[in-house]
Protein backbone atom coordinates (compact mmCIF):
# COMPACT_ATOMS: atom_id res chain seq x y z
CA UNK A 1 0.00 0.00 0.00
CA UNK A 2 1.22 3.50 -0.89
CA UNK A 3 -0.53 6.72 0.11
CA UNK A 4 0.37 10.39 0.51
CA UNK A 5 -1.17 11.90 3.64
CA UNK A 6 0.12 15.45 3.33
CA UNK A 7 2.63 17.72 1.65
CA UNK A 8 4.06 21.15 2.44
CA UNK A 9 5.70 23.44 -0.11
CA UNK A 10 8.03 26.33 0.77
CA UNK A 11 9.23 28.65 -2.01
CA UNK A 12 8.37 26.01 -4.59
CA UNK A 13 7.32 27.47 -7.94
CA UNK A 14 4.29 29.74 -7.26
CA UNK A 15 3.91 28.62 -3.61
CA UNK A 16 5.47 30.70 -0.82
CA UNK A 17 4.37 28.49 2.08
CA UNK A 18 1.43 26.13 1.71
CA UNK A 19 0.38 22.77 3.15
CA UNK A 20 -2.20 20.25 1.94
CA UNK A 21 -3.71 17.24 3.66
CA UNK A 22 -5.10 14.34 1.62
CA UNK A 23 -8.00 12.55 3.27
CA UNK A 24 -9.30 10.39 0.43
CA UNK A 25 -7.98 7.94 -2.14
CA UNK A 26 -9.25 10.16 -4.97
CA UNK A 27 -8.04 13.76 -4.68
CA UNK A 28 -9.36 16.40 -7.08
CA UNK A 29 -7.50 19.70 -7.45
CA UNK A 30 -9.55 22.35 -9.24
CA UNK A 31 -8.99 25.97 -10.18
CA UNK A 32 -8.26 28.33 -13.05
CA UNK A 33 -5.14 28.10 -15.15
CA UNK A 34 -2.05 29.49 -13.44
CA UNK A 35 -3.11 28.98 -9.81
CA UNK A 36 -0.69 26.10 -9.14
CA UNK A 37 -2.55 22.85 -9.84
CA UNK A 38 0.25 21.39 -11.98
CA UNK A 39 2.89 22.69 -9.55
CA UNK A 40 1.25 20.75 -6.71
CA UNK A 41 1.37 17.55 -8.77
CA UNK A 42 5.00 18.28 -9.65
CA UNK A 43 5.83 18.60 -5.94
CA UNK A 44 4.36 15.13 -5.39
CA UNK A 45 6.39 13.85 -8.35
CA UNK A 46 9.54 15.44 -6.86
CA UNK A 47 9.13 13.43 -3.68
CA UNK A 48 8.90 10.22 -5.72
CA UNK A 49 11.72 10.88 -8.22
CA UNK A 50 13.94 13.53 -6.54
CA UNK A 51 13.38 15.82 -9.54
CA UNK A 52 10.73 17.72 -11.46
CA UNK A 53 8.67 16.14 -14.22
CA UNK A 54 8.30 19.43 -16.09
CA UNK A 55 11.65 21.23 -15.78
CA UNK A 56 15.21 20.01 -16.30
CA UNK A 57 16.85 22.41 -13.84
CA UNK A 58 16.15 22.35 -10.10
CA UNK A 59 16.63 26.12 -10.06
CA UNK A 60 13.56 26.53 -12.29
CA UNK A 61 11.42 25.08 -9.48
CA UNK A 62 12.39 27.85 -7.04
CA UNK A 63 9.84 30.62 -6.48
CA UNK A 64 10.76 33.84 -8.27
CA UNK A 65 13.39 35.90 -6.43
CA UNK A 66 13.88 33.22 -3.75
CA UNK A 67 17.08 31.29 -3.03
CA UNK A 68 15.87 27.71 -2.70
CA UNK A 69 12.90 25.53 -1.83
CA UNK A 70 11.76 22.83 0.59
CA UNK A 71 9.23 20.02 0.16
CA UNK A 72 8.01 17.79 3.00
CA UNK A 73 5.70 14.83 2.52
CA UNK A 74 4.06 12.35 4.85
CA UNK A 75 3.67 8.96 3.16
CA UNK A 76 2.31 5.57 4.18
CA UNK A 77 4.26 2.69 2.65
CA UNK A 78 3.23 -0.87 3.54
CA UNK A 79 1.39 0.39 6.65
CA UNK A 80 4.40 2.35 7.91
CA UNK A 81 4.55 6.16 8.19
CA UNK A 82 7.43 7.79 6.35
CA UNK A 83 8.59 11.40 6.23
CA UNK A 84 10.19 12.56 2.99
CA UNK A 85 12.05 15.86 2.60
CA UNK A 86 13.66 17.54 -0.40
CA UNK A 87 15.68 20.72 0.15
CA UNK A 88 17.34 22.82 -2.53
CA UNK A 89 19.68 25.24 -0.78
CA UNK A 90 20.70 28.71 -1.97
CA UNK A 91 24.08 27.26 -2.98
CA UNK A 92 22.32 24.94 -5.43
CA UNK A 93 23.03 21.87 -3.29
CA UNK A 94 20.11 19.47 -3.08
CA UNK A 95 19.44 17.19 -0.11
CA UNK A 96 16.93 14.35 0.02
CA UNK A 97 15.98 12.42 3.14
CA UNK A 98 13.55 9.67 4.17
CA UNK A 99 12.83 9.53 7.90
CA UNK A 100 15.68 12.05 8.35
CA UNK A 101 18.24 9.69 6.74
CA UNK A 102 20.19 11.45 4.00
CA UNK A 103 20.70 9.76 0.63
CA UNK A 104 24.27 9.72 -0.64
CA UNK A 105 22.90 8.95 -4.12
CA UNK A 106 19.48 10.12 -5.29
CA UNK A 107 19.20 7.07 -7.55
CA UNK A 108 18.69 4.90 -4.44
CA UNK A 109 15.29 6.55 -3.92
CA UNK A 110 13.92 5.73 -7.37
CA UNK A 111 11.24 3.05 -7.14
CA UNK A 112 10.56 3.47 -3.42
CA UNK A 113 7.36 5.36 -4.20
CA UNK A 114 6.28 4.15 -7.66
CA UNK A 115 4.42 6.86 -9.52
CA UNK A 116 2.79 7.37 -12.93
CA UNK A 117 1.96 10.81 -14.29
CA UNK A 118 -0.13 11.75 -17.32
CA UNK A 119 0.16 15.37 -18.51
CA UNK A 120 -0.91 17.20 -21.70
CA UNK A 121 2.61 17.37 -23.16
CA UNK A 122 2.97 13.59 -22.80
CA UNK A 123 1.39 13.30 -26.23
CA UNK A 124 4.98 13.92 -27.38
CA UNK A 125 5.65 10.27 -26.55
CA UNK A 126 3.45 9.49 -29.55
CA UNK A 127 4.25 12.37 -31.89
CA UNK A 128 7.86 13.45 -31.25
CA UNK A 129 11.27 11.84 -31.66
CA UNK A 130 12.67 8.67 -30.13
CA UNK A 131 14.08 10.43 -27.03
CA UNK A 132 10.58 10.78 -25.53
CA UNK A 133 9.83 7.06 -25.95
CA UNK A 134 13.20 5.98 -24.54
CA UNK A 135 12.59 8.24 -21.54
CA UNK A 136 9.21 6.56 -20.98
CA UNK A 137 10.73 3.06 -21.05
CA UNK A 138 13.73 4.08 -18.92
CA UNK A 139 11.55 5.73 -16.27
CA UNK A 140 9.42 2.61 -15.96
CA UNK A 141 12.29 0.13 -15.86
CA UNK A 142 14.28 2.29 -13.42
CA UNK A 143 11.42 2.03 -10.91
CA UNK A 144 11.41 -1.77 -10.93
CA UNK A 145 15.07 -2.62 -11.57
CA UNK A 146 17.79 -0.81 -9.60
CA UNK A 147 20.52 -2.48 -11.68
CA UNK A 148 18.96 -1.10 -14.87
CA UNK A 149 19.07 2.43 -13.46
CA UNK A 150 22.71 2.06 -12.39
CA UNK A 151 23.76 0.70 -15.77
CA UNK A 152 21.88 3.55 -17.48
CA UNK A 153 23.75 6.10 -15.36
CA UNK A 154 27.08 4.46 -16.24
CA UNK A 155 26.22 4.29 -19.94
CA UNK A 156 25.25 7.97 -20.14
CA UNK A 157 28.41 9.03 -18.31
CA UNK A 158 30.70 7.03 -20.61
CA UNK A 159 28.73 8.16 -23.68
CA UNK A 160 29.34 11.79 -22.68
CA UNK A 161 33.07 11.07 -22.28
CA UNK A 162 33.22 9.32 -25.64
CA UNK A 163 31.45 12.21 -27.38
CA UNK A 164 33.85 14.71 -25.79
CA UNK A 165 36.81 12.66 -27.02
CA UNK A 166 35.42 12.49 -30.57
CA UNK A 167 34.93 16.24 -30.54
CA UNK A 168 38.53 16.74 -29.36
CA UNK A 169 39.75 14.69 -32.34
CA UNK A 170 38.39 17.37 -34.67
CA UNK A 171 39.53 20.29 -32.51
CA UNK A 172 43.12 19.14 -31.86
CA UNK A 173 43.80 16.81 -34.77
CA UNK A 174 45.12 14.26 -32.27
CA UNK A 175 43.18 11.02 -32.70
CA UNK A 176 43.82 8.94 -29.59
CA UNK A 177 42.31 5.65 -30.73
CA UNK A 178 43.77 3.78 -27.75
CA UNK A 179 41.64 5.87 -25.39
CA UNK A 180 38.66 5.44 -27.74
CA UNK A 181 39.11 1.66 -27.48
CA UNK A 182 39.00 1.91 -23.68
CA UNK A 183 35.79 3.95 -23.77
CA UNK A 184 34.25 1.52 -26.26
CA UNK A 185 34.90 -1.34 -23.85
CA UNK A 186 33.38 0.67 -21.00
CA UNK A 187 30.31 1.47 -23.12
CA UNK A 188 29.66 -2.07 -24.36
CA UNK A 189 28.93 -3.70 -21.00
CA UNK A 190 26.18 -1.34 -19.75
CA UNK A 191 24.85 -0.87 -23.29
CA UNK A 192 24.45 -4.60 -23.84
CA UNK A 193 22.79 -4.98 -20.44
CA UNK A 194 20.29 -2.18 -21.17
CA UNK A 195 19.50 -3.63 -24.61
CA UNK A 196 18.88 -7.08 -23.17
CA UNK A 197 16.64 -5.76 -20.42
CA UNK A 198 14.64 -3.55 -22.80
CA UNK A 199 14.19 -6.40 -25.27
CA UNK A 200 13.06 -8.85 -22.58
CA UNK A 201 10.67 -6.34 -21.02
CA UNK A 202 9.07 -5.04 -24.23
CA UNK A 203 8.23 -8.55 -25.48
CA UNK A 204 5.60 -8.77 -22.74
CA UNK A 205 4.82 -5.07 -22.32
CA UNK A 206 3.86 -4.04 -25.86
CA UNK A 207 1.05 -6.64 -26.24
CA UNK A 208 -0.47 -5.27 -23.00
CA UNK A 209 -0.43 -1.77 -24.50
CA UNK A 210 -2.11 -3.03 -27.69
CA UNK A 211 -4.90 -4.73 -25.73
CA UNK A 212 -5.48 -1.67 -23.54
CA UNK A 213 -5.59 0.57 -26.61
CA UNK A 214 -8.41 -1.46 -28.14
CA UNK A 215 -10.21 -1.61 -24.78
CA UNK A 216 -10.08 2.18 -24.52
CA UNK A 217 -11.15 2.67 -28.15
CA UNK A 218 -13.93 0.08 -27.56
CA UNK A 219 -13.30 -1.34 -31.00
CA UNK A 220 -10.54 -3.27 -32.74
CA UNK A 221 -7.98 -1.17 -34.59
CA UNK A 222 -4.93 -2.66 -36.26
CA UNK A 223 -2.35 -1.02 -34.01
CA UNK A 224 1.07 -2.64 -33.88
CA UNK A 225 4.00 -1.74 -31.64
CA UNK A 226 7.64 -2.72 -32.12
CA UNK A 227 10.99 -2.33 -30.37
CA UNK A 228 13.54 -0.88 -32.79
CA UNK A 229 17.24 -1.20 -31.94
CA UNK A 230 20.40 -1.50 -34.01
CA UNK A 231 21.50 -4.22 -31.59
CA UNK A 232 18.75 -6.50 -32.90
CA UNK A 233 20.94 -7.03 -35.99
CA UNK A 234 24.50 -6.86 -34.67
CA UNK A 235 26.41 -6.93 -31.37
CA UNK A 236 27.26 -3.63 -29.72
CA UNK A 237 31.00 -4.27 -30.10
CA UNK A 238 30.64 -4.83 -33.84
CA UNK A 239 28.31 -1.84 -34.16
CA UNK A 240 30.89 0.50 -32.63
CA UNK A 241 33.58 -0.82 -34.99
CA UNK A 242 31.36 -0.34 -38.04
CA UNK A 243 30.41 3.21 -37.07
CA UNK A 244 33.85 4.45 -35.92
CA UNK A 245 34.73 6.37 -39.10
CA UNK A 246 31.31 8.01 -39.14
CA UNK A 247 31.57 8.84 -35.43
CA UNK A 248 34.89 10.62 -36.04
CA UNK A 249 33.36 12.57 -38.91
CA UNK A 250 30.23 13.71 -37.05
CA UNK A 251 32.09 14.08 -33.70
CA UNK A 252 29.59 12.05 -31.68
CA UNK A 253 28.53 8.45 -31.07
CA UNK A 254 26.11 7.83 -33.90
CA UNK A 255 25.08 4.26 -33.02
CA UNK A 256 24.02 2.51 -29.83
CA UNK A 257 21.15 1.96 -27.43
CA UNK A 258 20.79 5.75 -27.01
CA UNK A 259 19.14 5.62 -30.45
CA UNK A 260 16.62 2.86 -29.61
CA UNK A 261 12.98 3.56 -30.36
CA UNK A 262 9.44 2.25 -30.07
CA UNK A 263 7.66 2.12 -33.41
CA UNK A 264 3.88 2.57 -33.48
CA UNK A 265 1.91 1.65 -36.59
CA UNK A 266 -1.76 1.87 -37.56
CA UNK A 267 -2.15 -0.70 -40.31
CA UNK A 268 0.90 -0.25 -42.52
CA UNK A 269 1.35 3.46 -41.78
CA UNK A 270 3.19 5.26 -38.99
CA UNK A 271 0.66 5.87 -36.23
CA UNK A 272 1.57 9.52 -35.66
CA UNK A 273 1.12 10.36 -39.34
CA UNK A 274 -2.50 9.23 -39.69
CA UNK A 275 -3.97 8.84 -36.19
CA UNK A 276 -6.67 11.23 -35.01
CA UNK A 277 -6.27 13.28 -31.84
CA UNK A 278 -8.54 10.82 -30.03
CA UNK A 279 -6.49 7.85 -31.24
CA UNK A 280 -3.25 9.50 -30.11
CA UNK A 281 -4.66 10.13 -26.63
CA UNK A 282 -5.98 6.57 -26.48
CA UNK A 283 -2.49 5.20 -27.22
CA UNK A 284 -0.95 7.51 -24.62
CA UNK A 285 -3.45 6.31 -22.00
CA UNK A 286 -2.77 2.69 -23.00
CA UNK A 287 0.97 3.18 -22.46
CA UNK A 288 0.45 4.79 -19.06
CA UNK A 289 -2.15 2.25 -17.89
CA UNK A 290 0.20 -0.55 -18.93
CA UNK A 291 2.93 1.18 -16.91
CA UNK A 292 0.60 1.13 -13.90
CA UNK A 293 -0.05 -2.60 -14.36
CA UNK A 294 3.68 -3.38 -14.48
CA UNK A 295 4.45 -1.31 -11.37
CA UNK A 296 1.58 -2.90 -9.45
CA UNK A 297 2.75 -6.40 -10.38
CA UNK A 298 6.39 -5.70 -9.48
CA UNK A 299 5.72 -3.80 -6.24
CA UNK A 300 2.65 -5.75 -5.06
CA UNK A 301 0.73 -2.50 -4.61
CA UNK A 302 -0.56 0.11 -7.07
CA UNK A 303 1.54 3.21 -7.84
CA UNK A 304 0.47 6.77 -7.22
CA UNK A 305 -1.30 8.21 -10.26
CA UNK A 306 -1.09 11.91 -11.14
CA UNK A 307 -3.52 13.11 -13.84
CA UNK A 308 -2.84 16.67 -14.97
CA UNK A 309 -5.58 18.29 -17.05
CA UNK A 310 -6.07 15.18 -19.20
CA UNK A 311 -9.78 15.62 -19.97
CA UNK A 312 -9.50 18.50 -22.42
CA UNK A 313 -10.63 17.53 -25.94
CA UNK A 314 -11.90 14.16 -24.72
CA UNK A 315 -15.53 13.20 -25.32
CA UNK A 316 -17.75 12.24 -22.38
CA UNK A 317 -17.51 8.49 -23.05
CA UNK A 318 -13.69 8.53 -23.05
CA UNK A 319 -13.62 10.55 -19.82
CA UNK A 320 -15.98 8.12 -18.11
CA UNK A 321 -14.04 5.13 -19.44
CA UNK A 322 -10.71 6.54 -18.21
CA UNK A 323 -12.07 7.45 -14.77
CA UNK A 324 -13.65 4.01 -14.42
CA UNK A 325 -10.25 2.42 -15.03
CA UNK A 326 -8.15 4.65 -12.79
CA UNK A 327 -10.60 5.33 -9.94
CA UNK A 328 -12.66 2.13 -9.71
CA UNK A 329 -10.65 -0.74 -11.23
CA UNK A 330 -7.43 0.75 -9.81
CA UNK A 331 -7.08 0.68 -6.02
CA UNK A 332 -4.23 3.17 -5.74
CA UNK A 333 -4.31 6.82 -4.76
CA UNK A 334 -5.17 9.19 -7.61
CA UNK A 335 -4.62 12.95 -7.91
CA UNK A 336 -6.61 14.72 -10.64
CA UNK A 337 -6.39 18.35 -11.74
CA UNK A 338 -9.07 20.08 -13.79
CA UNK A 339 -10.20 23.62 -14.55
CA UNK A 340 -13.85 22.52 -14.66
CA UNK A 341 -14.91 21.56 -11.15
CA UNK A 342 -18.54 20.84 -12.07
CA UNK A 343 -17.54 18.47 -14.89
CA UNK A 344 -15.12 16.53 -12.72
CA UNK A 345 -17.54 16.34 -9.80
CA UNK A 346 -20.32 14.99 -12.06
CA UNK A 347 -18.13 12.35 -13.69
CA UNK A 348 -16.93 11.06 -10.32
CA UNK A 349 -20.51 10.91 -9.05
CA UNK A 350 -21.44 8.94 -12.18
CA UNK A 351 -18.93 6.21 -11.31
CA UNK A 352 -19.94 6.36 -7.63
CA UNK A 353 -16.58 6.91 -5.95
CA UNK A 354 -15.80 9.11 -2.96
CA UNK A 355 -13.37 11.96 -3.46
CA UNK A 356 -11.75 14.96 -1.82
CA UNK A 357 -11.96 18.32 -3.57
CA UNK A 358 -9.23 20.94 -3.16
CA UNK A 359 -9.99 24.34 -4.67
CA UNK A 360 -7.13 26.66 -5.59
Amino acid sequence: MLQVQSISLVQFKNYQNRSFGFDDRIVCICGKNGVGKTNLLDALYYLCFTKSYFTRSDAMSVKHEQGGFRLDGQFILNDKNEKVTCILRETGKKEFTVNDELYDKFSKHIGRYPCVIIAPDDIQIITDGSEERRKFVDTLLSQVDAMYLQQLIVYNKVLQQRNSLLKSFAETGNKNFALLDVLDDQLIKPGSFIFGRRKEFLVSFLPIVKKLYNDIARQYENVNLFYDSELLQVSFAELLKLSRNRDCAVQRTSSGIHRDDLEFKLGDELFKNIASQGQRKSLLFALKLAEMEVLKKEKNFPPLLLLDDVFEKLDEDRINNLLQRVCVENEGQVFITDTNEDRLRQHLKNIEVGFQLIGL
